[in-house]
């Protein structure tokens, strides 16, 4: 089964009216420009999320969105890029945002405050933390203090991870005050990364075309560019954070079958779109956090045996370029991306481009490797979510 994402004209025209209205902002950032971003946030119709803070398909009434051509990411990223493109003058209309009754809003204006590090809007991401009724609005303001090495916010930190109705928020509190101790806040690159996301390369890769080459650096800082790899195939697997299971199964499942991925020529990658401290904690080389899922530490288990290279991308920049969409849905308190999983042969030629529709929706890592030595690329989830109205990239599967 192939995944060629071909967008329909009414996709075309509402993104097109997205992207007119985000263009990046030109140097010397106005007060329009944050207004303008926040606008379209407002302006734009979500998909719901429940109690537990994930998103739920308003049509389907399950976990996930089963429309590929939904525009929920999309909104989002642009708005925290212009955000973040407006700059530090721009810091207390952004920090304003973290008033406004809609949670969409708050959530973009902390995220873009802690990628600006903000220590200006410590305070009022700190009232975030603490009084927000929204685990989602919480749970990014304690991860935008802990981008800041907000020092003075510890013991709030340590304070919601005791006591905070969310687990999520808990575990989010915990990484920021190993955050914020080892001084390893958002880094230049993220903010970068972020201000130069250019909406016209989004869902680039169609299947039987050539993957676009990508250089990203690993957790140990070294760089792996897509190009090295070319004759033996390439898995790509773009998975969400530490605080998942489904990801530390795969994880589990890769060390499980490195020789056999030696014997077949398969070179594997991971992909995490997220700043190198949150990257670091995946596989293992920082805090070793608690899990509510978990009966064992998996840093005492595994996080030695780890052989490929887990990547950083940073934005989701390569993400959104391979039809990943970053931002796509929430899962625990957190918008993360697609499950994506991309296969491109020794030609260097995408075979198979998979975007999950929910958090559990993708090829295991054996079905991942079965499908290269069999080359049948017709794989779907069982549970695959359906959209009432089949997308432009469903149709082309």
């Amino acid at each position: 089964m192939i995944g060629i994402r071909l967008v329909s004209v009414t996709a075309v025209l509402a993104c097109s009216a997205i992207v007119a209205a985000q263009a990046p902002s030109p140097a010397g950032a106005t007060t329009n420009d944050v207004s303008n971003a926040l606008a379209s946030v407002r302006g734009h119709t979500f998909h719901p999320v429940d109690g537990k803070s994930f998103t739920i398909d308003r049509d389907l009434k399950q976990h996930g969105i089963a429309d590929l051509d939904d525009a929920d990411w999309k909104v989002r990223t642009l708005a925290v890029r212009d955000l973040v493109h407006a700059g530090d003058d721009a810091i207390p209309q952004i920090a304003a945002g973290l008033q406004e009754p809609n949670v969409q809003v708050r959530y973009v204006c902390a995220m873009a405050l802690g990628i600006l590090k903000a220590k200006d809007a410590i305070p009022a991401l700190e009232k975030v933390v603490r009084d927000d009724a929204d685990a989602l609005a919480r749970s990014q303001a304690a991860i935008a203090l802990g981008q800041i090495e907000s020092t003075g916010s510890l013991e709030l930190l340590r304070e919601r991870m005791a006591n905070d109705s969310s687990r999520d928020v808990q575990h989010q509190c915990e990484l920021s005050i190993d955050q914020i101790q080892k001084k390893m806040g958002a880094t230049d690159e993220l903010r970068a990364a972020y201000a130069s996301l250019d909406p016209g390369k989004f869902e680039a890769v169609r299947v039987g075309e050539a993957a676009p080459d990508f250089t990203l650096p690993h957790t140990e800082g070294s760089a792996w560019s897509l190009r090295d790899a070319k004759g033996q195939w390439v898995a790509l697997v773009w998975v969400f954070a530490d605080w998942c299971p489904v990801c530390q199964g795969e994880f589990r499942e890769l060390i499980e079958m490195r020789e056999e991925f030696a014997e077949a020529g398969v070179h594997v990658a991971t992909i995490e779109a997220h700043d190198r401290y949150r990257a670091r904690v995946m596989v293992g080389k920082e805090i070793d956090p608690k899990y509510w899922f978990a009966k064992e530490s998996f840093q005492k288990t595994y996080a030695e045996q780890i052989w490929w290279p887990h990547l950083i991308d940073r934005a989701g920049a390569v993400g959104a370029i391979y039809g990943v969409d970053p931002l796509a849905f929430a899962v625990h308190a957190e918008y993360i991306n697609r499950p994506s999983t991309i296969l491109i042969d020794p030609e260097g030629i995408v075979r198979f481009a998979y975007y999950g529709t929910f958090w559990g929706d993708r090829p295991s890592i054996k079905e991942t490797l079965n499908m290269i030595q069999s080359r049948d690329f017709s794989y779907e989830n069982p549970k695959r979510r359906k959209a009432p109205q089949t997308s432009s990239k469903e149709r082309e599967r």
